[in-house]
């Protein structure tokens, strides 16, 4: 072998030894790109799951929050429901008394008075406010139940002829609707 081809063997090793470094430099870069855009799909992937849990907590929050204040408002509706049944009796008892003559039953209606007026004080203070239409007023389904229905001359259909009960409101729910009678058209 001629000094020249010696030459150009080794050139041909060198260029041959840059190749193969280059080919592995460019595949490791492949590797390395792979690895990174693999690594960021997967934090994508976290973050996304990340947005959804802090998005769910905040509506279980809110949830929460609103089923506290839905308990505090209307928990105790079915104990004020029953205590209009002793509204109605007070309200009666205060009716037949004013009836009665006498100083006895002054003192006595006296207190059944008082016990009154801190029961209203209690069902407002509480959010229970009473539905007290008047003879005259429209019927209003939403707020009265009808009890009965009578031709009632001077008056249009629909119209309130008589309050047997008033009802009540506990904040923005129909606690009891107000038992009225109703004209129908006079014959």
């Amino acid at each position: 072998m001629t000094k020249k081809d010696s030459l150009d063997d080794f050139l041909d090793d060198v260029e041959e030894a840059a190749a193969e470094e280059l080919a592995e430099e460019v595949a490791e870069i492949t590797d390395e790109a792979a690895e990174i855009d693999s690594l960021r799909a997967e934090r994508d992937a976290l973050q996304d799951k990340f947005m959804r849990a802090l998005a769910d907590a905040e509506n279980a929050r809110k949830r929460s929050e609103r089923d506290r204040k839905e308990a505090e408002n209307y928990g105790g509706s079915k104990l004020a429901r029953d205590l209009l049944s002793v509204y109605d009796n007070m309200k009666r008892a205060l009716q037949a008394a004013s009836d009665a003559e006498g100083d006895a039953a002054a003192a006595l209606m006296e207190g059944v008075e008082l016990t009154m007026r801190e029961l209203i004080k209690t069902f407002s203070k509480h959010g229970i406010e009473p539905i007290a239409p008047e003879v005259g007023d429209k019927f209003d389904p939403q707020h009265h139940q009808a009890m009965f229905e009578a031709p009632v001359p001077g008056t249009k259909a629909g119209d309130i002829i008589q309050v047997a009960a008033e009802g009540f409101m506990l904040y923005d729910r129909l606690l009891r609707p107000a038992q009225v009678g109703v004209s129908s058209t006079p014959g």
